[in-house]
């Protein structure tokens, strides 16, 4: 058992809900933030609680500042924070480069850079006795997602520097930062960049197929967990060799 809540951005559906399942059958009581489903995130915040835990989903879009104030106000109610997982995230269709607009790339980073920093900002806050963040990241951080979304690849690679830069900043606090960087993983976020996207690109997988969302959980969970004490800064690819 562990104990305390935990703070997941995006908990409404595929990594984020395994994370929130994960994280009470580990201990943990989960705020889970959603930005449409909200019958898909109170699922998810149901069975959480059915594992014995306390629970709660809140529409949220990281996108707004004041929705991720809010959020974290709403977390205050179940008790102190100790975890926060960076997961929401968006991207929009395949397009090169020269076809991209500011507003797409605008929109984007607004979420999936300035969103998870201020969210990071508001855990630190409140992790006066030390804490855990996880910032949910992407092999294309790496790989550059050339030919479908090299804005989506940079705002990755955007997060991997606030996981660098920030476990610097607060490891003297007992706070730990570390990236999870998910590869092909079936999930609905896979339909905005075409059909089957995982099925037809199972085959670049050196294990040879598309990983579940429970897989990127676990990890995720590992890295919130006393077990991964002398973590951070780190960065842990559940990508299947890709």
């Amino acid at each position: 058992m562990t104990g305390g809540v935990v703070v997941i951005t995006g908990g409404g559906r595929g990594i984020g809900a395994a994370t929130a399942v994960a994280c009470a059958t580990a201990g943990f009581d989960v705020c889970l933030c959603y930005r449409d489903n909200s019958e898909a995130a109170a699922r998810v915040a149901d069975q959480c609680v059915s594992l014995g835990r306390q629970a709660l989903a809140v529409r949220a879009d990281v996108g707004e500042p004041s929705d991720i104030e809010a959020l974290f106000a709403a977390a205050d109610g179940l008790g102190p924070l100790v975890g926060l997982v960076n997961n929401a995230g968006i991207v929009a269709p395949a397009a090169r480069v020269e076809s991209l607009d500011a507003e797409r790339i605008s929109t984007l980073m607004r979420v999936n850079v300035v969103g998870a920093f201020l969210c990071a900002r508001e855990a630190v806050r409140r992790m006066s006795s030390g804490g855990s963040i996880v910032n949910v990241s992407s092999r294309a951080a790496v790989l550059g997602g050339s030919f479908e979304y090299v804005d989506y690849a940079a705002s990755k690679a955007a997060v991997d520097a606030l996981t660098v830069g920030l476990a610097r900043e607060v490891a003297a606090a007992g706070i730990r930062v570390n990236s999870v960087r998910p590869g092909l993983i079936e999930t609905e976020i896979h339909e905005t960049t075409g059909p089957d996207r995982v099925q037809r690109l199972s085959g670049t997988v050196p294990m040879g197929r598309g990983g579940q969302p429970e897989e990127v959980a676990a990890a995720i969970v590992w890295l919130l967990s006393p077990a991964a004490s002398f973590v951070t800064g780190a960065f842990l690819d559940v990508s299947g060799g890709r």
